[in-house]
């Protein structure tokens, strides 16, 4: 079974100058053959492959002589990745390749020939790099992501086969549904709800000051660098802390549950609404189920994700009864069939959960509820497309 360990890196001066030159280096390529992808199709209308491209190194060695301070494989595996963000962009699962900028996120890729030692990482070319590794690495070493972020913080993903079977996923367990939002972050079938931390809100106006005071400095200037560092420090201390809640709260559930239903939410959509916008951005629904998703699949546990048309606030989990509308500022509601009271979210979450056991014991889905409904195929893609249609439970609990 494959898996994924980031561990930080604290190279010294003369690595950090290596890895800043094949940071540079494997940017330049990139740059290079994306332009020279738009031009060939410009004039022949005719793309180029990563392959393609990839034969142009050799030449390109022997007119800028400073591209050979880099591991040969990590420019080839930039050529590589060009041909995959295009097929990418072609499936419709991104957006068009761009260009690199050197104030962006730096990274180069090691697709062999790395080895982990007790507390550092040995690359070619550049040394053994101190490393905290705060996770065994046991089994083959596959390939190795070296990678910068704005705050001159450097990490290493490293991505190994361990030697272990994929476990089979079991239904025989414990079933939850989880409904998310925004006041709280998520709302569980068995009535227990986690607040919103809202890590932007708490720095919002440490970070208004530090960007007053890079809007003041002079562009180009040392000082606007030195700013800017500033204000990328306090967008890290925020994502950092919104990935630990997210990584804290997900292990929890997935092991306390063998069955987790989620809704398949439309994020890029419910961003358009201005009113909403901040709130759903900052919260970060997409990250907290990618999480869910693979620590699952580890475990051997069922990840499903309902269709985001399901009416699961709308309909009472009692008798099935489905109102016309409800409103988001309504959060109780009483049914006009059974006369059961329901807070919103509760309700939802047990929707969910029952209609992820229909759908595990059934294999069927549910399709658009009306025909007014527009259905794209743009947006997140199901995590849930392995599950094989017409798969059935031996036992759920």
């Amino acid at each position: 079974m494959l898996k994924v360990v980031k561990v930080r890196l604290y190279p010294n001066r003369e690595q950090k100058q290596s890895l800043e030159q094949s940071f540079g280096n494997c940017r330049f390529l990139w740059n290079y053959c994306l332009d020279l992808m738009n031009k060939t199709y410009k004039e022949t209308g005719k793309g180029l492959s990563g392959y393609e491209v990839k034969k142009q190194i050799p030449q390109l060695k022997k007119e800028f002589e400073w591209l050979k301070l880099t591991y040969s494989q990590c420019l080839q595996q930039v050529c590589l990745n060009l041909g995959v963000a295009f097929n990418n962009f072609f499936e419709r699962r991104a957006g068009y390749p761009s260009f690199k900028s050197k104030h962006g996120k730096q990274s180069i890729h090691y697709p062999q020939n790395v080895k982990a030692l007790d507390s550092c990482l040995d690359l070619p070319k550049i040394g053994e790099v101190k490393a905290v590794i705060h996770r065994l690495i046991e089994g083959k070493i596959k390939t190795v992501t070296v990678s910068k972020n704005k705050c001159d913080q450097y990490f290493a993903s490293v991505l190994f086969e361990d030697g272990k079977e994929k476990p089979s996923p079991s239904t025989e367990g414990k079933a939850i549904g989880i409904d998310l939002g925004l006041t709280h972050f998520a709302i569980t079938s068995d009535g227990s709800k986690f607040d919103n931390p809202r890590w932007l809100a708490k720095h919002e106006k440490n970070l208004k000051r530090k960007q007053q005071q890079l809007s003041r400095k002079q562009k180009g200037s040392s000082n606007r660098n030195k700013a800017r560092s500033k204000v990328a420090r306090v967008h890290n201390k925020i994502s950092r802390c919104r990935e630990d809640f997210h990584h804290k709260l997900s292990r929890r559930i997935v092991n306390e549950n063998q069955v987790i239903v989620v809704e398949d939410l439309a994020v890029k959509n419910m961003v358009k609404n201005r009113c909403l916008a901040k709130a759903i951005s900052q919260v970060g629904w997409g990250q907290f189920c990618t999480l869910l998703k693979y620590k699952a699949e580890q475990e051997g546990k069922v990840y499903l994700e309902v269709d985001r048309f399901f009416p699961s606030s709308k309909t009472c989990n009692v008798c099935l009864n489905q109102v016309a509308s409800l409103s988001l500022d309504i959060r109780y509601w009483t049914c006009t069939n059974c006369g059961t009271k329901h807070d919103r979210d509760i309700n939802a979450a047990i929707n969910l959960r029952d209609e992820g056991l229909r759908i595990l014991t059934l294999g069927t889905r549910d399709k658009a509820c009306r025909q007014t409904v527009r259905r794209s195929n743009r947006g997140r893609k199901k995590s849930t497309t392995t599950l094989v249609s017409g798969q059935e439970a031996d036992a759920v609990i």
